[in-house]
């Protein structure tokens, strides 16, 4: 009996769904490609991390994250007072310097006018002459050293290298700044590049690729203008950098993340096989996905598309 009633409630069940038109599609198999998706991010094709040329602490942060810049523009300022100092020594130096050079010349010069009247020998003369051009180079050591210290102070104001973005501040006003350490990332908007990591054993297949497409976040797929491969595999990962150009025009900023396909040319041996579009894909929680191709003047067919099964395995139920 309740085998009976279940009969019923199913034939009532799939008369309902042929009186509704319910769209179809006719699927065939067709051969496998060896084309592959991978998720990549957005990079900047020119970016740069400032840094600090000198130690000191960091008396002005005069940008924040977002600020558009041009070059030359203050990015930081940093405490200028201990290469101020060097530079007030610099100049005492090159005083010093040019004192003792003065003082070389006039000797030099008196030495010879006494080697002319006879009262001091040759080598007294030599002497004052080893003695001037000491003093010289002296000097001209003085004023490498006050340029040197005079290049130091300008240190202290860091500055755009481009015109960009400011991505973000690495410092704080108070902090110490060390030689080499970042204080600010910028980048220059506009030329943006796909980065992906496509793994070494695939790495054939991506360059076999004819046309690579980017998707972005919109859910447009465009093709790059240029696309540039790494000669060489990350030891740990063992993966390849792939950088992929993007066109302009394309809103996006630096650290989204995107998907980048790969669609390498399906070859002779590779074996067919039966899709299905995604939207005839029903999936119910954890339950494996099916789908409910129409089968003649039959209702509906359930079949598991889970794995690989003979047509047995879809069950009809008729009309």
């Amino acid at each position: 009996m309740k085998h009976v009633a279940w009969l019923a409630s199913m034939w009532l069940g799939c008369a309902a769904a042929m009186a509704a038109p319910v769209p179809t599609v006719t699927v065939g198999s067709t051969p496998a490609g060896a084309g592959f998706e991978l998720d990549g991010t957005v990079e900047a094709l020119r970016q740069a991390t400032v840094a600090a040329q000198v130690a000191g602490n960091v008396t002005q942060l005069a940008v924040k994250a977002g600020d558009k810049v041009h070059a030359g523009q203050l990015l930081a300022r940093i405490d200028a007072r201990n290469t101020s100092a060097g530079l007030l020594q610099s100049d005492a130096a090159v005083a010093q310097a040019e004192a003792q050079l003065q003082n070389a010349k006039l000797n030099a010069q008196r030495q010879r006018e006494l080697r002319q009247q006879g009262f001091v020998s040759q080598s007294v003369v030599d002497q004052a002459d080893t003695s001037l051009k000491a003093a010289q180079a002296a000097l001209d050591q003085a004023r490498g050293a006050r340029s040197q210290a005079a290049l130091a102070r300008g240190f202290a104001d860091v500055s755009a290298p481009f015109d960009g973005v400011v991505q973000a501040t690495l410092v704080d006003t108070g902090d110490l700044a060390a030689a080499g350490v970042g204080v600010v990332t910028m980048y220059a908007p506009g030329a943006l590049r796909a980065v992906v990591q496509v793994p070494a054993s695939r790495a054939a297949l991506a360059r076999a690729a004819t046309h690579p497409e980017v998707r972005l976040p919109d859910g447009r797929w465009v093709s790059p203008v240029q696309r540039t491969e790494l000669p060489a595999t990350d030891p740990v990962a063992q993966t390849v950098e792939w950088r992929l150009d993007l066109p302009t025009g394309t809103s996006l900023s630096p650290g989204q993340s995107l998907r980048v396909r790969f669609d390498a040319p399906a070859s002779a041996a590779t074996p067919a096989v039966l899709s299905v579009p995604a939207a005839a894909v029903l999936r119910r929680g954890e339950l494996k996905p099916s789908t409910w191709p129409a089968r003649g003047s039959s209702c509906c067919a359930r079949c598991d598309w889970a794995r690989p099964a003979p047509a047995s395995r879809c069950r009809c139920w008729p009309a």
